[in-house]
């Protein structure tokens, strides 16, 4: 395991939003250690800003409180974070002083800790991602949809493309947070089909498998989708449904395709049924669909709640619209998300 220098692990040094005493290089080492440690989302350009912050934050949450458990029931973590504190943080601060340092050297120095991969040529790797999810023999969902949703989801990289004066190879990461406490980690996605895990770390064997292996992580994205389209849309095989696909379709049978299996269109021509669907312009206020109490307003992730030219969903000949909707979940969220998957089929990039 390489160890950076902990250039910022000095006796009495204190490292904090709009503080003086830490050297560009002391915060690029921080950087990428809560980088490569699942804290730190992006960025690693020398600059404590309050993305740095909310990092060390969390790191300091976990060092109290991670014995290892899942936010969601998908396994332990290979290691408990709570064991790497010693007693040495004793409450959240976003300040990196010596004590924190500390911790993140035993961190760093235990072989049981998976560290996120990195590449030297993140363009390079994430040229491969589109020829890989058009040329999967066992894809069993649009692919159309599945860039989609990615180009929604990651940007289409599986690696972070850094802009200049920033260090950021890693791989791709979303962090999402608690709404009460935003340093509270509770998820993480990891790679171009932001595949989540609910524990942190990470095992070993989740990094060899969907974070170094680009393929897998595709396939376990097309899996997903999958698992929507069959169980979250029309309500006959799980009882779960999409309000959406029931108000504007009823609960008839699944629709996988316009096109017979053998039409060499099945499930490729996405983009254009999604353009002779007709558009239409979304704005504040406007209900996510006819009927419904929920309108298009501003979240804390989507800032605007007006679209232009969206394929109307409705005409779509198909049901993989609801099932990219639920691969976001449910609520407010998932309509911005959706409408901004359907723009993307328009828009591949």
């Amino acid at each position: 395991m390489t160890l950076t220098s902990l250039s910022y692990n000095k006796p009495g040094l204190s490292i904090q939003k709009n503080g003086p005493g830490a050297t560009d290089n002391q915060i690029r080492d921080l950087q990428q250690d809560l980088r490569r440690l699942g804290y730190l989302r992006n960025c690693i350009d020398g600059k404590f800003g309050a993305g740095t912050e909310l990092a060390v934050m969390a790191l300091q949450y976990d060092l109290l409180h991670n014995a290892g458990k899942s936010f969601a029931n998908d396994g332990l973590s290979p290691v408990r974070m709570i064991d790497y504190n010693k007693g040495r943080v004793l409450s959240i601060t976003g300040i990196v002083d010596e004590s924190l340092a500390g911790c993140m050297s035993d961190m760093l120095k235990d072989s049981r800790l998976p560290l996120l991969p990195k590449t030297e040529n993140p363009k390079k790797e994430n040229s491969f991602v589109i020829a890989t999810i058009k040329n999967m023999s066992s894809l069993f969902v649009p692919a159309p949809y599945l860039t989609a949703i990615f180009k929604q989801e990651s940007g289409l990289k599986h690696y972070n493309e850094p802009q200049k004066n920033d260090d950021d190879t890693y791989i791709v990461v979303g962090l999402d947070t608690n709404a009460a406490e935003k340093y509270v980690i509770t998820s993480r996605g990891y790679g171009v089909g932001q595949y989540t895990l609910f524990h942190h770390p990470p095992t070993q064997k989740e990094v060899e498998d969907f974070m170094l292996d680009v393929t897998k992580n595709i396939q376990k994205g097309a899996l997903e989708l999958k698992e929507k389209f069959d169980h979250f849309v029309n309500g006959q095989t799980s009882g779960t449904q999409a309000d959406d696909r029931i108000a504007e379709a009823g609960h008839t049978p699944l629709r996988l395709c316009m096109y017979a299996a053998d039409d060499p269109l099945y499930m490729k021509n996405c983009k254009e049924c999604a353009a002779k669907a007709g558009q239409k312009n979304i704005k504040e206020g406007t209900a996510v669909y006819e009927g419904s109490q929920i309108t298009f307003t501003p979240t804390d992730y989507y800032k605007k709640a007006s679209y232009l030219r969206v394929p109307i969903r409705k005409n779509i000949p198909c049901d993989w619209p609801y099932a990219a909707r639920r691969y976001n979940g449910s609520g407010i969220n998932s309509y911005h998300y959706q409408t901004k998957v359907l723009l993307n089929l328009l828009d591949p990039g």
